[in-house]
């Protein structure tokens, strides 16, 4: 992916120190300090331009958010769309939403086990090429990775346009063991699904009338011991 940033935007960064970090590495293990309370922590891999984690910090205060990249020109961009919404909200800084400079690869050096409660998986790069399936972010590789950090509470929201990627992710948290929950061929079909905020790529799709595929996989105790219970009462 190519992007075509503005001059100085490392130094524009730079000076943004409320919002956006520019060496996750510093904050490992101590992410509820650097918020300065003890909420959960919910991270979106691959944020774009950020619509889907602004909004998400807005609608849901009881949780802190960090929107990840690995492009300065995206925590740019995002910087921008957390601003705005943040203002448009009354708020003079976003207090609980961080924008993190960081490859997924090196998710670990991020996170201290145990310290994220919920991942966000949206719209990320199918990579179609079957060489290139090890990069899919539902590869069982990086699976095993956000296990690690999940706490007992954790999950994964996953949601895609693509379905060779949604069948190759749902048989990929059956492989790894993951119980899945609310899977959907279609999140808006028949309008707009007003319970979910949406991303740039979303939006788009949706206006097209494309298919919206979206899971959960379980992964922590506690989140599993809820997700039965829930079921039983259906029953």
């Amino acid at each position: 992916m190519r992007l075509r940033g503005r001059k100085g935007i490392r130094e524009d960064l730079e000076q943004q120190r409320d919002l956006v970090v520019l060496d996750p590495r510093e904050y490992k293990g101590r992410w509820a300090e650097l918020f300065g309370n003890g909420r959960p922590i919910h991270i979106e891999l691959g944020m774009g331009k950020g619509q889907f984690i602004s909004g998400m910090s807005v609608k849901y205060p009881e949780a802190n958010f960090i929107g990840m990249d690995m492009y300065d020109e995206l925590i740019r961009r995002a910087s921008e769309k957390v601003r705005t919404i943040w203002r448009e909200q009354g708020a003079e800084r976003p207090e609980s939403v961080r924008l993190a400079l960081g490859n997924v690869e090196s998710l670990e050096e991020f996170f201290a086990p145990g310290e994220v409660e919920r991942i966000y998986l949206n719209f990320s790069d199918p990579w179609p090429k079957k060489k290139h399936w090890r990069r899919r972010l539902t590869h069982p590789r990086f699976l095993d990775k956000y296990r690690a950090l999940l706490n007992e509470r954790g999950e994964i929201h996953f949601k895609t346009d693509s379905r060779i990627l949604f069948e190759f992710s749902l048989n990929s948290f059956a492989a790894c063991g993951l119980q899945m929950n609310d899977i959907s061929l279609s999140l808006h079909e028949g309008g707009v699904n007003e319970e979910h905020v949406m991303t740039e790529y979303e939006s788009k799709f949706v206006g097209q009338g494309m298919p919206i595929y979206r899971c959960e996989a379980i992964v922590g105790k506690a989140a599993l011991e809820r997700y039965h219970e829930h079921k039983m009462e259906r029953f």
